[in-house]
């Protein structure tokens, strides 16, 4: 049975073969949603993705149990390709063997595939109470909304990111976030399956105005989109811009942290920046990846060559990754930080952030007592500590976000330096972990939504890449290869854009859905006890 079939079978008469549609549901589903994903790049096919889900879901036949199991079997094959490049992290760069690496991949596709098993579920049991097409985007987003906060949060990878390569559709994103877009992907893909069942002669939902209301939010959102997208173009022509320019030093993963290269290493890094800044004099910032320099800016005699540097062009300054270490309160221990450093043009460190949100099983180890075997994942850049302050660092009078890494998939991040007053942000990273996989790719798709949700310029500097800019519309530019030296100059916009998701209260949406959801859930199990209890009775 070809895709075509199975959708039209899925669509027209859901369940008549439902031990064949257990079977062809998940990979179906799961397999679309893969082709989706940054990397791959069909985009579009978000749209209707969830389809031959939410169609088995959607008929009274299937049981919220079984709808379980298939959301659980979709999300197992969609995630253990999608996060596949784990086994090279943890396998290549953190040499530990296969029989961590795989279960842990499988550990981590489980844990992830929970959301789609429970959304597959609430979803088949609350049909009857709510229309789909207003629940199911409302759940959806709720459970995205609790993954990016439950232990730690790991929001990798959300629908909305799949759409990162067509601005023209995500500008509802300065409204409610990356969430909104994932809401109205959702919400397409149960009005596709409504009006099939009306068309193949089906019930659809009782009263029409839910149905109104949920295609008339479509089609704001397709009208508010092209239209902000012409207003906020139309004001950075009007805005102050800073030059930025990037390099990539392209180093290997297994030598950055060797002492004997630390003085090759940052020669390259000179080396790419003095030909960057021939190329454009005007720089006003150079960026480099998240620790670039692998030793201690503080204590190093490297040091002063990047004072050599700045010195020779005033008003330059250098952003640069390294190593922090610093005593702790009480002065007994020593704490080590994964920090960004400004050097001005004077060579001084002018100012510093340290990464707050640091990478579990990378950066620390959760329960280290418990996990010991698990050392070696940090022992080459060393146990780091999270940093405290949200603050912008200060170039030439102008605020800039810093987000490290692993950093610029959380919103809230973003959010808060842009509320604090940074005009400007910047990810450093470094992607090397990730080897030849889509990893950098996905990285990447979740930047663009930072600069989107809060109207900022951004320029991203990785280690391997990819490097480049993306404007305050999500537009990309100048993006590098990957695993190649590189270097560019772009002039970004300098925004005080107050959005509403930035300042009015719009990242709370997400938080709004799960409470709706759980609303909903509330009041479906009253009705199923109340009507219990009249059947008793």
């Amino acid at each position: 049975m070809n895709t075509l079939c199975l959708l039209k079978t899925c669509l027209g008469n859901p369940l008549k073969s439902i031990n064949t549609k257990f079977i062809l549901i998940a990979p179906l589903t799961g397999g679309i949603l893969l082709l989706t994903s940054p990397g791959i790049g069909f985009a579009s096919l978000a749209w209707f993705a969830l389809v031959p889900l939410l169609a088995l879901i959607r008929s009274p036949r299937i049981t919220a149990g079984k709808a379980c199991v298939v959301g659980f079997a979709t999300g197992m094959i969609y995630f253990t390709f999608l996060l596949s490049w784990i086994t090279i992290v943890l396998g290549h760069y953190g040499h530990l063997p296969l029989w961590i690496t795989i279960p842990a991949l499988i550990a981590l596709a489980s844990y992830m595939s929970l959301y789609p098993a429970i959304f597959s579920y609430l979803t088949a049991r609350t049909r009857d109470t709510v229309p789909l097409f207003w629940f199911a985007p409302l759940l959806w987003v709720g459970l995205d909304a609790l993954r990016n906060r439950a232990f730690s949060g790991f929001p990798w990878m959300d629908l909305a990111y799949t759409q990162y390569s067509h601005p023209f559709l995500i500008q509802v994103a300065d409204l409610a976030g990356h969430h909104g877009v994932t809401f109205l992907i959702v919400m397409v893909n149960c009005l596709i399956i409504e009006f099939s069942y009306g068309m193949n002669g089906r019930k659809r939902t009782q009263r029409p105005w839910p149905l109104i209301a949920a295609v008339a939010l479509v089609l704001l959102a397709m009208v508010y989109s092209p239209w902000r997208y012409r207003e906020i173009n139309n004001q950075l022509a009007k805005n102050p811009t800073m030059s930025v320019g990037i390099i990539q030093g392209n180093i290997a993963q297994g030598q950055k942290w060797r002492p004997e290269i630390q003085l090759e290493t940052l020669d390259k890094y000179l080396s790419l920046s003095r030909r960057q800044l021939a190329a454009s004099p005007e720089t006003d910032l150079l960026i480099w990846p998240e620790t670039a320099l692998p030793f201690y800016l503080q204590t190093s005699s490297l040091t002063k060559f990047i004072r050599v540097l700045t010195e020779a062009h005033p008003d330059l300054a250098v952003l640069t990754g390294a190593p922090r270490h610093a005593l702790d309160p009480s002065g007994t221990e020593i704490r080590y930080y994964n920090s960004a450093f400004l050097i001005d043009d004077q060579g001084l460190i002018n100012d510093r952030y340290d990464k707050r949100h640091l990478v579990p099983f990378g950066e620390y180890i959760p329960m280290k007592p418990l996990l010991p075997f698990l050392g070696p994942l940090v022992e080459s850049v060393g146990d780091f500590t999270p940093g405290t302050s949200h603050l912008p660092i200060i170039h030439n009078t102008t605020p800039i976000g810093v987000l490290i890494c692993f950093e610029s998939i959380f919103p809230e991040l973003a959010r808060t330096q842009s509320e604090a007053g940074a005009k400007l942000l910047v990810n450093l990273t470094n992607d090397a972990w990730f080897g030849l996989s889509g990893a950098p790719w996905q990285h990447l798709s979740m930047a663009v939504f930072r600069a989107v949700e809060n109207r900022r310029g951004l320029a991203r500097a990785a280690n391997t890449g990819i490097s480049g800019f993306i404007d305050p519309l999500g537009n990309l530019s100048q993006l590098s290869p990957l695993f190649a030296d590189f270097s560019a100059t772009s002039t970004l916009p300098v925004m005080a854009e107050k959005t509403f998701f930035t300042f009015l209260g719009g990242h709370y949406f997400g938080f709004i859905c799960l409470c709706l959801a759980t609303i909903i859930c509330v009041y479906d199990g009253y009705l199923r006890k109340k009507r219990i209890i009249i059947i008793h009775a």
